[in-house]
């Protein structure tokens, strides 16, 4: 069956990661996709490499490796938006589509005539999403936003990183999470309007800060603080609510024990020779436990480094205790369950031959998502689209070719 979003047409005025994960989520759906790129450049992550995607012959091509983790499923048109034919293009493909997604600056859209008011004056019915660092209101409004400062300013880094002031100090995450968050709360915000419009009839705004979303995902950590009164540290790679939930050393490497409940920490106890501890009131339950952190995991972490890793997993799993390695991103494309659920799919690349890109991980049981278009090279599909969109005529297309609007 086609994506549960065939037939829906999304404009992409996005760049980066935010914008563009939101729109490659609806076009994994089956929506098609449009996205707006600078002549000649192109979104910015197309020079972010190295590594940069290589030819059949191993040469490097234009385009960077970040680009094709967000950008499968679209058709590229490169477009001069600061020129007035350039903007009525715009227009006109933003009246036949249901939904646009930009991340300008605030107000940045408007000195071309390209803001909400102006396109949804044109078509009433467009879901309208922009993606700012800090909103279209408050203080911090006209402030740029990016996903390492937005991290630091949320919060989240201030409970990522070994604990103690002389100990390394707060870490970012490994990727670029509250842009991910934030295009996963777009593509979510787009399908709800789309959903109302069912009975309004009518389009809407959709206003996403980088920043609200950050506070959004602290979740638990957030709760920790407005319900019980505790700002929360850096724990490294503890949970601050569950013990023993954290990485441990073995004799040859690490293992991540996920303990989360008392019948879970006595198998533990039995695995590790100690069933005594299951009886120890500092321990029998999660409380105690959290309460009497140090000495458990000193203590759990002893009797784990007198063993490999391997030996260690095997045992665990066998009594049923949540437990997991600590794969390098290599091994992670090489697990039997991740190749087993379709996580690695491959992509025909006009200049590569196949190419390997992570899987959505929404698995319907009717609905397909859709594979079929791999990330665009810069402007690919330019002419197809104004010319079946738009119908423009192949002489105006070289008139504006010539004026460098596309």
């Amino acid at each position: 069956m086609p994506g549960p979003l065939a037939g829906y047409k999304v404009l992409d005025m996005s760049r980066i990661l935010a914008g563009p994960w939101a729109g490659q989520m609806l076009a994994d759906l089956g929506a098609e996709v449009i996205k707006i790129e600078r002549p000649n450049v192109g979104d910015d992550t197309r020079q972010w490499g190295p590594p940069y995607l290589k030819d059949k012959a191993g040469h490097n091509t234009a385009d960077a490796a970040y680009f094709f983790c967000t950008n499968r499923g679209k058709q590229s048109v490169t477009l001069d938006i600061t020129k007035p034919e350039g903007q009525e293009i715009i227009r006109q493909l933003a009246s036949q589509c249901d939904a646009l997604i930009e991340n300008y600056k605030v107000g940045g859209l408007a000195k071309y005539g390209l803001d909400y008011p102006s396109i949804s004056a044109i078509n009433p019915k467009l879901v309208y999403c922009s993606i700012t660092g800090f909103g279209q209101t408050g203080p911090y409004a006209q402030r740029p936003g990016y996903d390492f400062l937005i991290q630091g300013m949320g919060g989240l880094m201030s409970v990522t990183g070994t604990p103690g002031h002389g100990a390394g100090g707060p870490v970012k995450v490994g990727v670029a999470v509250t842009d991910l968050f934030t295009g996963l709360y777009a593509a979510n915000a787009i399908q709800g309007a789309l959903l109302e419009r069912h009975q309004s009839g009518l389009g809407q705004y959709i206003d996403l800060a980088l920043l609200d979303v950050q506070a959004a995902v602290l979740a638990n950590q957030a709760s920790n603080y407005l319900i019980g009164g505790v700002v929360p540290e850096r724990l490294g790679n503890a949970h601050p609510n569950i013990v023993p939930y954290q990485a441990f050393t073995t004799a040859n490497g690490h293992i991540i024990l996920a303990v989360g409940n008392d019948s879970q920490f006595k198998r533990l106890c039995s695995v590790l020779g100690k069933p005594e501890w299951a009886d120890n009131t500092d321990y029998t339950t999660n409380s105690a436990r959290v309460e009497n952190r140090q000495q458990l995991c000193t203590a759990i972490g002893n009797c784990l480094s007198q063993r490999d890793s391997g030996e260690w997993l095997s045992l665990l799993e066998q009594h049923e205790v949540p437990c997991g390695p600590i794969n390098t991103i290599d091994q992670v494309f090489k697990d039997p369950q991740i190749l087993a659920r379709n996580m690695l799919v491959k992509m025909a690349d006009k200049r590569a031959g196949d190419i390997q890109l992570v899987g959505n991980p929404i698995h319907y049981s009717r609905s397909e998502i859709d594979y079929s278009v791999p990330p665009p090279q810069i402007g690919d599909d330019t002419e197809t689209v104004l010319g079946e969109y738009l119908e423009y005529t192949e002489l105006e297309l070289e008139t504006l070719r010539r004026k460098s609007i596309i």
